[in-house]
């Protein structure tokens, strides 16, 4: 049986593409040329050649979002939703012929996971009253927000954010990954359209049509902007925290995965493949590297292998190391080569001159943490797996290799007391214990999902509340009931 990525008609894709371009490009039919709402700079229904225009034009939304009613705004929110879930299919081949990463069946579950983030329900008035009047407590919006944007996620990340950030009262001028421009301006349209055509408020969400570094440095330093949310590596989010606003940065990860002799292996074997190949290890919480107990370890391998994964030899897996991870002069990270990042599994082996079924899902095999492969945040469907002699030493090679970016961490364990050592000294954002790293998003697991995980600056996993102002109103002595 063939997986999702090879059953992708080529020609088919480019179709949908085609034809999606030549509609926005029709005169007459909604599309871009013809926008009513068209803005200097701006080709309509929020998509921007000029920072300035996009912030302009996001402001007078936002305006006009606080002078609508509640109703409205919950129906801006569910407009983004709507047209999500409709075009799931024709968004995530879109975006799938654009940046060519990862799988397309998991950008489909993106976009339905983008879809459900939570929006103004979690919104709600705190009230005090007693012997000296009424105090209620609500969550404000900022005005207009500055965002940027992955390729790894360009459409899911740039909807969950604008779904609570709309919830939240603002609007936003976001600055794509230039590999994922293309897709994120059709969204936008289409989001921005269903608003027009609900509430009449057009450009709530606008996005740089040619975004570049210094696009994205404009927006970071627009005195326009008053907040920004940055989704990416070290770079943005240095950049993010560099430009003097209150900014939610969500940074990058290099979840490890411990896994102790306690373990259910099998379970644990299913969970780690899952998690690491899904969407071709591009999510920035997926299992990174593992350190297992010895003892243990030829267990899971095996499992592993029974379960979707191709285990490589020591030699192929530290010769894929030289080949594809490269060590940046300047700062000394480890960074994975641009070409096989999201690339399937089968594609990396056959760049090791491996020939492997379409159906493998995931690479790994055993190494030592010499491998670059254990520090850099690869985001390719291969896994190094480091064995050690206890959980202590799995513990604090996991904290080690985690590089105290605060993300994520996974644990497969049926010791609590293990389980709690490892919590504590992670102090991860998600700690996900026997599960793969998708259910720290609700995924067979509990809870909300997002796709910004703000560990740089606290907020973790953001919702509707990371982009409010807590704000305070004082009647003295009035207004009581009682």
């Amino acid at each position: 049986m063939q997986t999702a990525n090879t059953l992708i008609d080529e020609a088919m894709v480019a179709d949908v593409v085609t034809e999606v371009l030549t509609r926005l490009r029709r005169p007459g039919d909604g599309g871009s040329s013809a926008s009513a709402s068209r803005v200097d700079g701006g080709n309509g229904h929020g998509v921007f050649t000029s920072v300035d225009a996009a912030v302009q034009a996001a402001a007078s939304a936002q305006r006009r979002l606080m002078q609508a009613t509640l109703g409205d705004r919950g129906a801006a929110v569910e407009c983004i939703r709507e047209v999500m879930r409709r075009d799931r299919e024709e968004l995530a081949r879109i975006e799938f012929a654009e940046t060519r990463l990862g799988r397309l069946d998991h950008k489909l579950e993106k976009l339905d996971l983008a879809a459900g983030v939570p929006g103004m329900e979690m919104l709600r008035s705190e009230a005090v009253s007693g012997d000296h009047g009424l105090t209620v407590t609500e969550f404000a919006p900022y005005g207009v927000l500055g965002v940027v944007t992955p390729v790894t996620h360009s459409v899911p990340t740039l909807g969950c954010n604008a779904i609570m950030m709309i919830a939240a009262g603002n609007s936003l001028v976001c600055n794509p990954h230039p590999s994922g421009a293309r897709c994120a301006a059709e969204a936008t349209r289409r989001w921005n359209r269903a608003i027009r055509e609900r509430i009449g408020i057009d450009n709530l969400i606008c996005v740089i049509e040619d975004p570049t570094i210094e696009s994205a440095t404009e927006i970071f330093r627009h005195p326009g902007v008053a907040m920004l949310c940055a989704t990416g590596g070290i770079g943005v989010a240095r950049a993010a925290l560099a430009s003097g606003k209150r900014a939610v940065v969500a940074g990058p990860g290099n979840p490890p995965v411990v896994v102790d002799e306690t373990a259910d292996i099998e379970k644990a074997a299913k969970g780690i493949i899952a998690g690491a190949a899904y969407d071709n290890n591009l999510l920035c919480i997926g299992e990174k590297e593992v350190f297992v107990v010895e003892r243990v370890g030829e267990t899971l391998m095996a499992a592993m292998e029974r379960n979707g994964g191709h285990r490589l030899t020591r030699e192929d897996i530290d010769r894929f190391a030289k080949m594809f991870i490269h060590q940046d002069t300047k700062t000394g990270h480890y960074i994975p080569d641009k070409q096989m990042v999201g690339k399937d599994a089968w594609v990396l082996a056959e760049a090791l001159g491996i020939e492997v079924s379409r159906d493998v899902q995931l690479l790994f095999g055993v190494t030592d943490e010499s491998n670059p492969l254990v520090p850099c945040e690869q985001m390719m469907p291969i896994l190094p797996i480091v064995l050690v002699k206890d959980v202590d030493e799995a513990i604090e090679k996991a904290v080690t290799y985690e590089h105290g970016f605060k993300h994520t961490a996974v644990m497969w364990s049926r010791d609590v007391e293990n389980l709690t050592k490892m919590g504590r000294a992670s102090d991860v954002m998600i700690f996900v214990k026997n599960g793969p790293c998708m259910a720290g998003l609700g995924v067979r697991g509990e809870g909300y999902a997002s796709f910004s995980i703000a560990s740089p600056t606290g907020e973790g996993v953001t919702s509707p509340l990371s982009f409010t102002r807590y704000r305070r109103c004082v009647m003295v002595d009035s207004l009581r009931i009682l």
